[in-house]
């Protein structure tokens, strides 16, 4: 769907400047080359944004942010435009000059496709270095979210937050919306009454006689880590270095939760180097994020699904702060080497995790990976399977599966295991100390593995480095994880499937969630009523809180038509926005006529509360717009 744009030309902006947008495509600095970025229609390499001066107003009324950036530029050609990415924004004009001096310019807003949105072209003169825009989001954009106040935890006010990853960040300001340009930034934001903004970025003290809240990011990033969350929210710190936002009622019981963020902090150092991000904070989102967790620098984005009360979904905590290292310290250079973001932090979380809770806990989440990596390349396209992905005519969410996440860690766990953890950690570090606040691309590790890690003995070919990065599924080398605990799992769950273990004999009292996970993921497909009813009886399976056992629960449930569990998928589908929940639940609904109608219904009430990009997904799942 093309959305209407507004077009402003003034005197001497050439006709064939909507064209010059498409005909440019961004590239992103890796190594010595330019990589081009099929996602984004900037052109970076003739004139490059190095900074952002944001002044937004949150406008919660017309669930609209206004306001404007102004754009510090570097130009490579005098001659070309400054083009960047727009989607949903209503541009209201531009101004172009110097730091003193800035006069309105002409300008272009029109044409694109609902991928990657419409081209905003700015003419630009002699000696012009700063160009301001001013806009306003649009009420269906794909980045900003708002929620009424009852659709919040507490009920009192009503809550906004960002998600930008993947090419979302151009529903929420011009940009040049690439993981290959980055730039640093100060923003003001002013709210109503009641209403604390927080960024992903150093709060400011206020400056006197000024209205809003100030914030500056100092380090350079690219446009995807941006984000802003706002709402009746309270700190509580955690840590000298850690703490969490969270609405009142949330905020005591995720500080509970998340106790052990600083000691993860220093394992992660102990590993990899200095944290170079100053603090890191934790906001507990409302339900409706549609991510477990999103590692924006200074300020990880979570969802309240991972409040467990037992600490055994702190997983989490260790992924998005091992992103401060592997994603927002080295960043993938494009969309296609998403892997280099995802795959080197599921490793480095789980040494973190190892460190912190013992090897046994680390292999039970690397089981559970693998089950879910093949899990998705059962259904993926065979292209799909493969590390660096071919996105040409794709939104990057499209393509969103465990293979950049699991494939990548086990690629990384086979180095670790032929070359031995001593001299691996010492590659990474030495991978991060000299690729900081760069964007690397797959080529660009290839020659770092063959520069710094292969020997004579062992070869990049040896390894089957090209079968794992380039080829689809996964490689006959690839590791096994092997944990003692899930094979005794395993046995109780085929016995109770089995009726020679009852129910009430599983000795669950003080499992884990990843034994539960693996034990229901262990069951026959088919399990007759009065098994799972005793199940359900002896283990009260049906009314758990914990969001990853409710969902491995329905999808037992639902193939085996226990209709006793039928509130609780119901529950699942309504109560919270996680694509990781709803993805397999309505994929499992949908496998038959009447579960298809059954998950239409649910979905005509739970669709208004999911975020865009959840909303995308099942879409497409149920075949509705």
């Amino acid at each position: 769907m093309t959305h209407p744009t507004t077009t402003r030309r003034g005197p001497g902006i050439a006709a064939a400047m909507l064209a010059l947008a498409f005909a440019f495509s961004a590239c992103s600095h890796s190594g010595d080359d330019h990589v081009p970025d099929i996602h984004s229609l900037g052109h970076p390499v003739e004139v490059r944004t190095t900074h952002a001066d944001i002044d937004w107003n949150l406008d919660f009324a017309n669930r609209r942010l206004t306001g404007s950036v102004t754009w510090t530029i570097e130009r490579s050609d005098p001659s070309a435009p400054l083009i960047l990415d727009t989607k949903f924004l209503d541009i209201l004009g531009v101004r172009a000059g110097t730091q003193t001096a800035l006069a309105e310019v002409a300008y272009t807003h029109e044409g694109g496709d609902d991928v990657l949105g419409t081209p905003l072209v700015v003419e630009l003169a002699p000696g012009h270095d700063r160009v301001e825009i001013r806009y306003a989001t649009r009420a269906d954009g794909t980045c900003l979210q708002w929620l009424a106040k009852e659709q919040t935890a507490d009920g009192t006010h009503p809550f906004m937050f960002s998600q930008a990853q993947s090419i979302n960040a151009r529903a929420m300001l011009p940009c040049q919306d690439s993981p290959g340009v980055r730039f640093t930034f100060d923003a003001r934001v002013t709210a109503p009454d009641g209403i604390r903004p927080v960024m992903a970025a150093e709060s400011l003290e206020p400056v006197a006689g000024e209205a809003g809240f100030r914030f500056r990011m100092p380090q350079a990033i690219p446009s995807y880590l941006v984000a802003i969350a706002a709402g009746s929210i309270a700190f509580k710190a955690m840590g000298p270095r850690t703490g969490v936002w969270a609405e009142p009622s949330v905020v005591e019981r995720a500080a509970w939760e998340f106790a052990d963020t600083e000691r993860m902090m220093e394992v992660a150092e102990e590993l990899y180097g200095p944290y170079q991000w100053g603090r890191y904070d934790i906001i507990i989102l409302p339900p409706s994020f549609p991510f477990g967790g999103m590692e924006n620098p200074r300020l990880t984005f979570a969802t309240p699904t991972v409040l467990a009360g037992d600490r055994s979904l702190t997983a989490l905590v260790a992924h998005e702060l091992a992103h401060s290292w592997s994603g927002n310290l080295v960043t993938n250079a494009t969309w296609s080497d998403f892997w280099l973001n995802e795959g080197f932090t599921v490793y480095f979380e789980r040494r973190i995790m190892e460190a912190v809770y013992g090897k046994e806990r680390a292999e039970m989440e690397a089981v559970l990976g693998h089950q879910d990596l093949m899990s998705d390349m059962k259904e993926l396209p065979e292209g799909d399977t493969v590390l660096h992905v071919h996105l040409k005519g794709r939104d990057p969410d499209d393509a969103f599966s465990n293979v950049p996440y699991e494939k990548g860690y086990l690629f990384l766990r086979l180095l670790d295991e032929r070359f031995g953890r001593e001299r691996f950690d010492r590659f990474l570090k030495q991978w991060f100390d000299a690729n900081a606040f760069t964007s690397r691309t797959t080529k660009d590790l290839e020659r770092h593995l063959a520069e710094h890690l292969f020997t004579d003995e062992i070869t990049a070919a040896s390894v089957g480095v090209d079968e794992w990065l380039h080829r689809p599924g996964l490689p006959a080398n690839h590791p096994k994880a092997v944990s003692d605990v899930f094979t005794k799992c395993e046995a109780q769950a085929r016995d109770v499937a089995s009726g020679k273990l009852a129910a009430t004999d599983v000795p669950a009292k003080n499992w884990t969630t990843h034994q539960w996970l693996h034990f229901l993921r262990s069951l026959p497909p088919k399990v007759s009523q009065d098994r799972l009813a005793a199940l359900d009886a002896a283990w009260n399976l049906t009314n758990t809180g914990n969001y990853e056992i409710l969902c491995q629960w329905c999808l037992v449930a639902i193939p085996n038509d226990y209709a006793p569990a039928e509130p609780a998928t119901s529950r699942l589908l309504l109560t919270q926005g996680r694509r990781k929940f709803l993805k397999p639940v309505y994929q499992e609904l949908a496998k038959t006529e009447a579960g298809k109608a059954r998950a239409r219904e649910i979905y005509k009430d739970a669709r208004p509360r999911y975020h865009a990009i959840a909303v995308n997904t099942i879409d497409e799942i149920l075949k509705q717009k």
